[in-house]
């Protein structure tokens, strides 16, 4: 099912007289990357051999094949397995974020918790090890992996509890680690992350189909890496507590667990010389560089001069926002009345070091970071996206800015600085009603910023 943005759009783009461009593009790229789509274009089985894009797997005249699917894009892979390979599929499950209205059949959904893991992740982990257990070494287990999976699969090492995991997950979010940081973290204090399912199942083989919500797109960070090896340590965790100077917040039980394992009293992740990833292929399937393009491609056919800047957008939100202001005004200054619209097209996923308790998330912290900066542009725009539908804890999928947001703000008596001290940026756009709010988009790609100047 094609992504589509909720009624009302945000009064800035409601009387744009670009607005069904603009829309038309932000759809186009979450098209592109929709998960059921891409696990179709890409799995599909000849005879005895399973074919993931130009690479052939050899299945087992006796073996079964097993999906499992794990992230906010997993129902909607998994619905692609279903379609590419039919009956040929033994069994399935699903972790995902929301509970389905139709579930496929033999894949059971569990829900997990995102982004703090509860019991829910707790629960899908036991279901998920249960499931494990079910492959024999004929078998071929295939995992869909997307953005949110190290949330909603949770497995504590022992002795740690799932209130130890919450905790350190909570720190690490308000504290502005970025998802490589979190996610290392996550390795060393879990069962399943850093190839935990490689070492579980006995399947012969294991092909893990990813959508990326990483930078760099790095199968080791993607899902704390699940089926892929893992090159970093517990002192490489612990240099990472040190630096957000987290060490006496951390539950005890944490804070000594890291200390054992960087003395060699815990087993380390799965590195990349173990055998085991010997059965082990890891593919791919949709990135933010694939949702950019193709928002480029469609801005372009549709008469718009357009710039992919980067996929690799990082930094603190806020300031980049301010950032994009002064690009903004550059490209207003410096273009003439009679030039073609442009817009530039970044995707990344910034942070967001939290110090107040408002509602919020990185896009719309980046968008309320640039509303200042961004006061009297004529003909500018500023979208921010995230492309999973969810922005921070807030129920918006990110925000607009134009050059009259920060006069319409001060009419109703908003100073954006204020929103920004108590990271309630949520509140701000959804005050003036230039939130942006999609369907589920069924895909997890970071984030997506475009600037268009007419």
């Amino acid at each position: 099912m094609p992504t589509d943005l909720l009624s009302p759009l945000p009064v800035s783009l409601q009387t744009h007289p670009f607005r069904e461009v603009l829309v038309g593009a932000m759809k186009a790229a979450l098209n592109a990357v929709n998960g059921e789509l891409a696990v179709r274009q890409t799995l599909r089985q000849e005879g005895n051999q399973l074919w993931v894009g130009e690479t052939a797997y050899p299945l087992h005249p006796e073996g079964q094949l097993f999906v499992l699917a794990v992230g906010k894009a997993a129902l909607a892979m998994a619905r692609g397995a279903k379609a590419s390979l039919g009956e040929r599929l033994s069994k399935g499950l699903i972790i995902t974020k929301f509970q389905p209205q139709n579930e496929p059949a033999d894949f059971p959904v569990l829900l997990g918790d995102h982004p703090l893991p509860k019991g829910r992740s707790l629960r899908a982990a036991r279901a998920v090890e249960r499931f494990l257990k079910l492959l024999s070494p004929k078998d071929t287990l295939i995992c869909l992996i997307s953005g949110g999976a190290s949330a909603l699969l949770t497995s504590p090492r022992p002795p740690l509890r799932l209130q130890d995991l919450k905790k350190t997950t909570r720190l690490l979010l308000r504290c502005g680690a970025n998802i490589h940081e979190l996610n290392t973290i996550r390795k060393h204090l879990e069962r399943f992350k850093g190839g935990g399912i490689v070492q579980t199942v006995h399947a012969g083989q294991v092909i893990s189909l990813i959508i990326s919500d990483v930078i760099g797109d790095s199968i080791e960070v993607i899902g704390s890496g699940m089926t892929a090896p893992d090159a970093s340590t517990f002192q490489d965790a612990l240099q990472i507590i040190e630096q957000y100077d987290l060490l006496p917040s951390l539950p005890t039980r944490v804070r000594e667990y890291l200390l054992e394992g960087s003395q060699g009293y815990h087993p380390e992740t799965l590195k990349p010389e173990a055998s085991l990833f010997e059965k082990v292929a890891n593919h791919i399937i949709a990135s933010n560089r694939h949702a950019c393009e193709a928002a480029h491609h469609y801005l372009q056919k549709s008469g718009i001069e357009t710039l992919h800047l980067t996929s690799h957008l990082q930094g603190e939100a806020s300031q980049v926002g301010k950032v994009f202001a002064a690009f903004a005004r550059q490209l207003c200054v410096s273009r003439s009345d009679s030039a073609h619209p442009i817009c530039w097209i970044a995707g990344g996923e910034t942070t967001v070091t939290v110090h107040g308790d408002g509602v919020g998330g990185r896009n719309s912290e980046l968008a309320l970071g640039a509303v200042s900066d961004m006061d009297g542009l004529k003909g500018a725009l500023l979208i921010t996206l995230a492309t999973d539908g969810d922005d921070g804890f807030s129920a918006a999928a990110g925000a607009v800015v134009s050059g009259s947001t920060a006069q319409r703000a001060r009419k109703l008596g908003l100073q954006p600085n204020d929103f920004l001290r108590r990271n309630d940026s949520f509140t701000f756009f959804n005050h003036l009603q230039d939130c942006i709010f999609t369907t589920p988009t069924q895909t997890n790609v970071n984030d997506m910023i475009f600037l268009f100047v007419s």
